[in-house]
């Protein structure tokens, strides 16, 4: 079985734990809808959805008949 050669104290630990913490994610308003989303994604504003304050997909106009 493997076993540590020598004990690893809580600093040596705690150091290379440093790189696990989860990162914030970058929120940025648009500047088109005011819309707050996640930065270099694509997100649904009023049916439409939206990158980069421009139109991707139009909103599904409802037809009264």
């Amino acid at each position: 079985m493997a076993h540590p050669k020598s004990r690893v104290s809580k600093q040596r630990k705690r150091k290379r734990r440093t790189h696990l913490a989860a990162a914030m994610p970058q929120i940025t308003i648009c500047k088109t809808t005011g819309e707050a989303h996640p930065m270099h994604r694509a997100y649904w504003h009023e049916g439409a959805m939206y990158y980069r304050g421009q139109v991707v997909i139009p909103a599904e106009e409802i037809l009264e008949g």
